[in-house]
């Protein structure tokens, strides 16, 4: 008779998939590369079956290896979700909760709640990944993917939440207006001097609260892709800028940073949370998700 699998050997395979290897599983538990590898090894002599094509260079699935992780990797979450429902009823929610978002996003719109968060659920710990590169969340095992973006995303398997929604406002610092004066209607852009993310970059697309549509072109004197250094150009009074709210919100409120053309817009950017799917329904994910919805929802 076959013995029965044991969960925490799927778990160790499942750790090594998801992490590209053994060393990197390991780093991530906390044991020794040797201990992930000899636990896959009992695992596919329990099978009877390779799962994994191990050289000194490369780690990959076998065929059957990539359908067993699917049905593993799904056994390792239900195990969890059993385990967090059962400390939901008896308390709040607990465990790590992994998240991964980009600089800007995690600089103007999470750092302010997380302690918040972490105060409102003191056993629940969030581990945030900040990286500007494309994060493949299933792959590299992260609960929550915050993405901002202007553009649809493409259609896949993950679970999607729009968060938020944060209109491009045309702004400049008192010191710039007071020198060049303040412009009173779309045209009167060109004529001044801009912050802008690229030089030779597309103009400005403004549209005014009748929808009407118009392209101006500011003249860059500096150019950054990172809205943190865009604001800061802006509030050293180099230019005009053009900045989602969710960037420069609070110096507006606080006077560092006015308003242009309040009729006027620039587009918008989005904020959306995506998660794989079944990791979505774990309750410490689901009380981190609800919690940001409440809060970007009134920024």
């Amino acid at each position: 008779m076959t013995a029965s699998l044991n969960l925490n050997d799927l778990h160790f395979f499942v750790q090594a998939v998801e992490h590209g290897g053994f060393s990197a599983a390991g780093r991530r538990l906390g044991v020794p590369k040797s201990t992930v590898s000899k636990r896959v090894a009992e695992l596919e002599d329990r099978l009877g079956v390779r799962l994994i094509h191990r050289t000194s260079r490369s780690f990959s699935l076998t065929d059957l290896g990539r359908d067993f992780f699917q049905h593993a990797q799904a056994s390792i979450i239900e195990a969890e979700m059993a385990e967090t429902i059962v400390r939901t009823h008896l308390g709040e929610p607990s465990g790590i909760v992994r998240m991964t978002a980009a600089v800007p996003t995690a600089q103007f719109l999470l750092a302010e709640h997380l302690p918040e968060l972490s105060a409102r659920y003191p056993k629940l710990k969030l581990s945030l990944h900040v990286s500007d590169r494309f994060v493949d969340i299933v792959q590299e095992g992260f609960d929550i993917a915050l993405r901002s973006h202007q553009a649809p995303l493409p259609d896949s398997t993950l679970l999607q939440r729009k968060l938020a929604t944060h209109p491009f406002f045309v702004v400049a610092s008192p010191d710039y207006l007071r020198a060049h004066g303040k412009p009173r209607s779309p045209e009167e852009l060109a004529g001044h001097k801009a912050v802008a993310a690229y030089f030779g970059g597309d103009p400005w697309r403004l549209t005014s609260c009748e929808e009407k549509e118009v392209l101006v072109a500011p003249q860059p004197v500096i150019a950054a892709d990172e809205p943190m250094v865009m604001m800061k150009a802006a509030l050293a009074g180099l230019g005009l800028a053009c900045l989602p709210t969710s960037v420069c919100r609070d110096a507006l409120a606080e006077g560092r940073l006015v308003r242009l053309l309040p009729d006027w817009t620039a587009g918008s950017i989005t904020t959306t949370i995506l998660m794989p799917h079944r990791r979505g329904q774990l309750p410490a994910v689901r009380a981190v998700v609800d919690f940001l919805s409440e809060k970007l929802a009134q920024a």
